[in-house]
C-alpha cells in the first residue's frame, strides 16, 4: 500500500486529502498534521447548535464539516492524523464496520503500548487507556466505492479552547464540559510527561500498520489528488455545505395550532448523541430533522430516513424504522431501530 507521509500541511488540506482520494480512485495511508488550528464538525451535526460561531469568528478559527460522522472537535498540530483509504473490494474492508474498526485500530493501540502507554481497543471505535480514558479520535466513512478510516495520535490537546469553541447554554455548563474532557480524554504528553519527537511516534505506528496493510511504499501525493482537492475546496467552504442541517430543518413552514406541537428531543444512544426536531400533528411526524455525533454508512441514509418517516404514525414508529432498515443498505453502529424510537419519543 502507498504511504503518503506529508507531515504538516495547510489545515484544510488535512481534511480535503481523504475526501479527494476516493473520488480519483487512489488507496493509501496518509500521515500528517494541520499547520494551524480549526474546528471540525461531523457530517450529521447542526453547526449552529454545536459551535460558538461568534467566538470562532473573533479568534479566526475556521470551521470544516467533514463527510465522516461523529462530533465537533478542535484540531491543531498536536495531533498526528492517519487516514486509511481502501476500496470496498480490498480484503482489508471485508466484514462489518465493527470488524473494520477492530482491524484498523488494534495497530493504534499497540503503538501507544510501544510508546509506554497501556492502551487497548474498545469497540466500536475507541482506543482507551487502562484507566478508561479516550486517547484517539476515530471515525470512518464510505465515499463512492471506498472506505476511509480517519484517526489521530493525540500528542497534546487544548482542552480550554475545545470547551470554548463549543456552543453551550452558560459558563457553568462550559466548566462541566471542560472538567469532563479532562477526566475522560488524555494525551501522550499527559501520560508520559513529554511529547516524543514526530518520528518516534510515527515510526511505531507505521510498523504496526504494516502488519495489517502490508509493505508500505512511501510516495509523493498524486497530481490527481491535488487537483481534486482544489476542486472540492469551494464546496467544503460554502455556506450551503457548512450550514446544511439548518437549511434542511427549514424546508417546511410550520404553523402552530391547538393540535400541532414542535418537538425537540435529545437521546444518548450507545452509538452517539441523536438530536431531532419535528412537527407532531394528529399523532404523526412531519418535517423531521436529525443531527448528532453518530456514524451512518452511507452518510446520506439519514436524509433518506427523514424522508421515509414523513407522516409516520408515532404509534407505529418501530415498524416504520424497521421497514426502512429492511429496504435500505444501512449500518448505524450502536443505533438500532429501538434507539431511534427512543430518540423520537422519549
Amino acid at each position: 500500500m502507498k504511504l503518503f507521509h506529508l507531515r504538516h500541511v495547510p489545515w484544510i488540506d488535512s481534511q480535503l486529502i481523504y475526501h479527494a482520494q476516493p473520488r480519483v480512485g487512489i488507496e493509501g495511508i496518509n500521515i500528517l498534521a494541520p499547520n494551524s488550528p480549526y474546528v471540525c464538525i461531523g457530517y450529521h451535526q447542526n453547526m449552529e447548535q454545536e459551535v460558538d460561531l461568534d467566538y470562532c469568528e473573533e479568534k479566526n478559527i475556521p470551521i470544516f464539516r467533514r463527510e465522516v460522522g461523529g462530533g465537533a472537535v478542535f484540531l491543531d498540530g498536536d495531533q498526528i492524523f492517519y487516514h486509511i483509504v481502501v476500496h470496498r473490494n480490498n480484503s482489508l474492508a471485508t466484514g462489518s464496520k465493527a470488524d473494520f474498526f477492530r482491524r484498523m485500530l488494534e495497530p493504534v493501540a499497540q503503538t501507544y503500548r510501544d510508546l509506554g502507554i497501556a492502551a487497548k481497543y474498545r469497540p466500536v471505535n475507541d482506543v482507551i487507556t487502562e484507566e478508561g480514558r479516550k486517547i484517539a479520535g476515530t471515525g470512518a466513512v464510505e465515499i463512492g466505492d471506498y472506505i476511509i478510516l480517519v484517526g489521530n495520535l493525540i500528542a497534546d490537546f487544548d482542552y480550554a479552547t475545545m470547551a470554548r469553541v463549543l456552543r453551550v447554554p452558560d459558563e457553568k455548563y462550559r466548566d462541566k464540559v471542560f472538567k469532563s474532557m479532562k477526566e475522560n480524554l488524555t494525551t501522550i504528553k499527559r501520560e508520559l510527561g513529554e511529547i516524543p519527537a514526530w518520528d518516534d511516534m510515527v515510526d511505531p505506528l507505521l510498523k504496526n500498520y504494516q502488519t495489517v496493510l502490508g509493505e508500505l511504499e512511501e510516495s509523493a501525493l498524486a497530481v490527481e489528488v491535488s487537483e481534486k482537492m482544489k476542486d472540492l475546496k469551494p464546496l467544503f467552504l460554502s455556506e450551503d455545505w457548512l450550514f446544511k442541517k439548518r437549511r434542511r430543518a427549514n424546508e417546511r413552514t410550520v404553523k402552530i395550532a391547538s393540535d400541532v406541537n414542535i418537538v425537540e428531543k435529545i437521546h444518548k444512544a450507545p452509538g452517539g448523541l441523536i438530536r431531532c426536531t419535528y412537527e407532531r400533528k394528529d399523532g404523526k411526524m412531519y418535517g423531521l430533522s436529525i443531527s448528532g455525533d453518530f456514524f451512518s454508512y452511507p452518510s446520506e441514509a439519514i436524509r433518506n430516513l427523514e424522508i421515509h418517516l414523513e407522516g409516520a404514525s408515532l404509534n407505529d414508529l418501530q415498524s416504520s424504522v424497521e421497514s426502512f432498515y429492511n429496504d435500505e443498505s444501512i449500518d448505524t453502529p450502536g443505533i438500532t431501530s429501538e434507539e431511534w424510537v427512543k430518540a423520537f419519543t422519549q
